[in-house]
């Protein structure tokens, strides 16, 4: 019976020394910075390498920054893209030609030619917890 019990609080006691992250489990923070204003929210859209969408993401902005954090992901490859919804339409509002009038991003601050850029620019990977900093693109004429 002793023995059970020594086993039992040598588990306990491995289980809570061991970082969350050994388990597989990371968290990853984007700071977004530099935003135009505090109106509205920032919408971040999430996905697997493979493009499929993991979740979807609204942050308040303040002093013109926001920062989103996503805990409990497995280490792996990832992209976002992200917009500064400044009217709170949940819509990233373009011009007639189609330009974006409202900030966005892309993971890796990719970037595309006439539109966003192909899947594959915008993948990262992440191994441990992890910081990324980015600023939104302003298009203005």
């Amino acid at each position: 019976m002793m023995m059970k019990l020594n086993i039992l609080f040598l588990i306990f006691f491995v289980l809570t020394v061991i970082p969350l992250n050994s388990f597989g489990q990371v968290t990853l923070s984007i700071e977004i910075n530099q935003l135009r204003n505090n109106n509205g929210q920032v919408l971040l859209e999430f996905n697997n390498e493979k493009g499929e969408r993991i979740m979807g993401i609204t942050q308040k902005i303040v002093d013109a920054k926001c920062t989103i954090v996503i805990k409990n992901l497995t280490p792996g490859k990832y992209a976002f893209k992200y917009f500064h919804d400044e009217n709170n339409n949940n819509d990233i509002d373009v011009n007639w030609l189609g330009i974006p009038k409202e900030g966005y991003g892309f993971s890796n601050d990719a970037n595309g030619t006439f539109g966003p850029p192909p899947f594959k620019k915008m993948i990262f990977e992440i191994k441990g917890d992890t910081i990324l900093k980015y600023v939104p693109n302003y298009i203005t004429f």
